[in-house]
């Protein structure tokens, strides 16, 4: 990866993913100076192929209630050369897939397990 000292050079490792085949994000926001630099993806696929793209070896889950809804953040992180890269997805999850909060990739889990 090159250094990630300019806006053009962030927005570069973006379009050099989306050059790739992969879903452009459906939000993108790089900080100021360009310290940290987020996507949020629309499902697990997008994500795993974000992460697996940047390499993230950092990963963390958190469920929340959001006013009644059950949700879950799947974070996964690098940091190259001092910036500070996130892809999220965040999903409702119903209490009838209460599995899917207990692993962290829901899609490891066998059809008869679900």
């Amino acid at each position: 990866m090159t250094e990630l000292a300019t806006r053009a050079q962030a927005f570069g490792l973006i379009a050099e993913g989306v050059a790739a085949g992969l879903t452009a994000p459906w939000r993108l926001y790089l900080a100021r100076g360009c310290r940290y630099l987020s996507l949020s993806v629309g499902d697990r696929t997008e994500w795993n192929a974000w992460r697996t793209h940047l390499g993230c070896p950092e990963l963390s889950v958190r469920v929340y209630d959001a006013g009644g809804e059950i949700r879950r953040s799947s974070v996964a992180e690098v940091v190259l050369d001092g910036c500070r890269i996130s892809v999220e997805l965040v999903e409702e999850v119903g209490t009838d897939d209460l599995d899917r909060l207990l692993v962290a990739d829901p899609t490891t889990i066998e059809p008869e397990e679900r």
